[in-house]
């Protein structure tokens, strides 16, 4: 019989869940606990003897009984040396305890365990048993019979313990889920009985040693994983899945058009769409409640009177703004979001004038995760082949349509028509339709539609923010956003269009710099680059490696390499010290050529085109280089504008891609913040309007997290790089500023001067007025020189007087103000141009030209042989 002890944790109110810790107190010598079965020879014979210090000081185990013709011994006995085959299952006695002690939850428990060994039990033929704890000896045995020691049948599920040391405690960690699984112990009870026949209670039989399953080894298929793990995609919640559906079926768009060198015209609509509508494109029909009690939205008597008195409130209040002609703030949503009986659900579909899909190549593309045309050392918006094809997987966890396009390459006479879904399990297409219609305007691009569940009251912000920065940094792509919503009260149209007609140049894809690799990439250019001996290998498929330079790197490696030697005869060895070299060589930093930034011109435009700020400045930095990737940092400066808050204001993309998103953290962020001196470049901080507004293009951005929306703040060579361009572009606003200031200062010495010259025109006139009547009355003799006499008889005329006085010296303060306007303006060009002689001559001469010189409105020649 088994008698358990009560649990001490019950009594403390301790939860039952975790893990069992079991310790088991084996005695000394021979033996101890478990080991092999009940042995004896055929007819009888003496069951196993341990003996020895056990739990306690007492005995360890004793097991006495004759053995029986038949069948092997019992299975996991109580100790026992050896243990061959032969008697049935051993009778025989024994006691033993153990500890089962319970860590649960925040507390643990102890149940105190006395085994008392009963007769053998059923025994199969077969050797003796497993010899689960100790004990010598201990093969594959047969039955499930808990003879000799008595603790067999529990110890043998508790699935292989594993051998215990004499005079040693034994502690084992057991999930609780496992035991309660086997029947071994249905955890928690405060008491149990085993069976006085068997020694403890039956498991049921399995494959395993001790009656339990083996853990099955499973496999999942990418898009079961980024189904399960949607955040990492940026399907965070409705919200946001929304605002990720639009960024990533819109940059989708955007590198159709720019990969045939097209100026990008895409449309981008949002619907919203009512339950009803979305249960006829289920397939469901409309259903009455019957229990208004059993749903999340219904509310009491009560609530309903609470929540009318406070819309009452609510109106009153807004009654008050708009009779003292305030602005009227919409209310604010619950944190949260909508509850998810409130769910929307929303159709959005994206158009664009791009290159288009193959007809046969649509269900690959669009329904297969981590499948693209984006792979390889390239600066790309995307990578990872999820795009669109998340979208789907979120289509189909949250409404269960399919997603549908339309597409048509150029000069094709039919438009391929698709409608498919994803086999989140196996990960391939699931075609609903695939079919081609007619194409009669001769139509090129793509448009996809996915429904999907979101909620615009919550990220409707993001989404038109999206779309505002993405018209900066792509001033020559023009965009369509609509929104419509249930009701036309809620629809918005934006239009953002095209700025320029100039295009960046198209990023190119570029060889892996050798400081750059590991063995893995290594491994797979050799296994990619086929037959080709070592020396072409290294100088074709690494970036700033020429021939020259792989023949001294060969010679560095050692006698086992040469430059004539296959690359399929490199070992692992061969790779390792490869790749070691490569790390302690030195090579030529990569070049920028690969990259395509978005140019000074452009990030001007849209600037302009989208803030209207009273200032901008722009910079592009040169070529940097951080773990072998190059990268270009461009930035812009703002002053003033539309729509910006006052103090800085910060606008961060990467590759071309704005990032909404986790700003805090980012270098980019912390750099404005932080490291910049503001009032040494004089912008005040806190009061001007400053716009910040960094890009950074790679063939890899080093983001952190799996959101892919910051960059992290630990790279020193970005530091840097942001910190010299956002310093460029506040040097230039600054040389502007003081300039302005200067104009400021001009100014306002211009209105003291008008502001003063009626009282000095008073005070003059009055003057020559005095001295002309003292001349008359000849109380004074005025020795004059002839413009001066003549100046008091035109004022004793009258042809002088006050008012002539006043035009004239208003004239010449405006006369003075321009002068030192163009002196200033002179200087300012002389100092800022770049100087070059020009020699002019007469068409007649007989001296020869020299090459022309074309300029933006002018062709120059000039003479040679002077």
């Amino acid at each position: 019989m088994l008698k358990f002890g009560p649990w001490a944790g019950a009594k403390r109110g301790l939860r039952p869940a975790g893990r069992i810790f079991v310790t088991l107190l084996g005695g000394g010598g021979a033996g101890a606990v478990g080991g092999a079965g009940a042995g004896g020879g055929e007819g009888g014979g003496s069951g196993a003897v341990g003996e020895g210090a056990g739990a306690g000081g007492g005995a360890g185990a004793v097991g006495e009984g004759a053995g029986a013709g038949g069948g092997g011994g019992g299975e996991g006995g109580r100790a026992g040396a050896g243990g061959g085959a032969g008697g049935g299952g051993g009778a025989g006695e024994g006691v033993g305890a153990f500890f089962l002690f319970f860590f649960v939850g925040d507390g643990y428990g102890a149940i105190f365990v006395t085994l008392f060994g009963g007769g053998g039990a059923e025994g199969g033929a077969g050797a003796a048993g497993e010899g689960v704890v100790a004990g010598a000896g201990g093969g594959t045995g047969g039955g499930t019979g808990g003879g000799g020691g008595g603790a067999g049948g529990l110890l043998r599920q508790l699935n292989d313990l594993g051998s215990i040391p004499e005079g040693k405690i034994f502690r084992q960690s057991v999930p609780s889920t496992l035991l309660c699984r086997e029947g071994v112990l249905p955890f928690p009870h405060s008491t149990m009985q085993g069976d006085a026949t068997t020694g403890g209670p039956k498991g049921p039989k399995g494959k395993g040693k001790g009656g339990g399953s083996d853990p099955v080894l499973k496999q999942k298929s990418p898009a079961e994983f980024f189904s399960e793990n949607k955040n990492i995609a940026g399907f965070d919640n409705p919200g946001k899945s929304l605002y990720t559906t639009v960024r990533e079926l819109l940059e989708n768009a955007l590198d159709s058009a720019e990969s045939i060198a097209e100026l990008p015209d895409v449309q981008v609509t949002i619907e919203e769409i009512s339950k009803s509508t979305l249960n006829a494109l289920i397939g469901l029909g409309d259903h009455e409640r019957v229990d208004e009690k059993l749903y999340g939205d219904y509310e009491t008597e009560k609530e309903k009177e609470r929540r009318l008195a406070r819309e009452i409130k609510e109106q009153e209040r807004q009654a008050k703004l708009l009779a003292a002609g305030k602005k009227i703030k919409e209310a604010a949503t619950p944190r949260g979001g909508k509850g998810r009986g409130d769910v929307s659900f929303y159709r959005v579909t994206c158009k664009d004038n791009g290159r288009g899909m193959p007809h046969d190549e649509i269900p690959n593309m669009l329904g297969r995760v981590l499948s693209g045309t984006k792979y390889g050392l390239k600066q790309t918006r995307g990578k990872f082949g999820l795009g669109a094809k998340m979208a789907l997987i979120w289509s189909k966890m949250s409404t269960g349509l399919p997603i549908e396009i339309w597409s048509a390459l150029a000069n094709q006479s039919f438009i391929s028509y698709c409608r498919l879904d994803i086999d989140i399990n196996r990960n391939v297409p699931n075609v609903h339709k695939h079919e081609k219609r007619d194409n009669p305007e001769c139509w090129r691009g793509a448009e996809l539609q996915v429904v999907i569940e979101g909620n615009w009251t919550t990220h409707r912000s993001k989404i038109i923010n999206y779309m505002r920065q993405m018209a900066v940094i792509t001033p020559y792509a023009q965009f369509l956003f609509r929104f419509i919503g249930a009701t036309p009260d809620k629809n918005v149209s934006i239009r953002f269009s095209r700025r320029t007609d100039v295009m960046p140049c198209p990023p190119l894809e570029t060889k892996y710099h050798p400081s750059a690799v590991d063995l893995l990439l290594i491994k797979r250019l050799v296994n990619e680059a086929g037959k080709m001996t070592f020396v072409k290998f290294l100088s074709t498929e690494f970036a700033c490696i020429k021939k020259s330079l792989a023949d001294r790197l060969i010679g560095e490696m050692g006698g086992d390499f040469t430059p004539g030697m296959p690359i399929t005869s490199l070992t692992d060895q061969h790779i390792a010290r490869i790749q070691q070299l490569f790390r302690q060589a030195k090579f030529d930093e990569p070049h920028g050529e690969c990259l395509s930034p978005a140019g000074e011109y452009n990030l001007r435009l849209g600037i302009l085109k989208e803030l209207h700020p009273d200032m901008v400045a722009t910079c592009e930095g040169s070529v940097h280089v951080f773990e072998g990737h190059p990268f270009i940092v461009e930035a812009g400066v703002s002053l003033g504008g539309k729509n910006v808050k006052p103090g800085i204001n910060v606008f961060r993309f990467a590759n071309r891609i704005p990032l909404l998103f986790e700003a805090g953290g980012d270098v980019i962020t912390r750099t404005a913040l932080k490291r910049i001196s503001w009032a040494n470049y004089k912008i005040n901080q806190t009061q001007d309007k400053i716009g910040v507004f960094v890009s950074i293009v790679s063939t890899k951005i080093p983001f952190k997290g799996t959101g892919k929306e910051y960059i992290g703040d630990d790279i020193t060579e970005l530091q840097s790089a942001v910190k010299s361009v956002i310093q460029q572009c506040c040097i230039q606003l600054k040389g502007k500023l003081v300039r302005q200031q200067q104009a400021r200062e001009r100014l306002q010495r211009k209105r003291n001067l008008v502001k003063y010259i009626p009282n000095v025109t008073r005070a003059i006139h009055e003057v020559l007025e005095t001295i002309v009547e003292e001349r008359k009355a000849k109380k004074r003799r005025h020795t004059l020189w002839e413009r001066e006499a003549d100046l008091l008889d035109n004022v004793q005329k009258g042809d002088v007087t006050e008012g002539l006085l006043r035009q004239k010296l208003t004239q010449h303060v405006e006369q003075v103000d321009t002068e030192m306007a163009l002196e200033y303006a002179m200087q300012t060009g002389m100092a800022e141009a770049t100087k070059e002689s020009v020699f002019l001559r007469a068409l007649d001469s007989k001296r020869s030209f020299g090459p022309e010189i074309h300029g933006p409105i002018f062709v120059l020649q000039l003479l040679t042989g002077c």
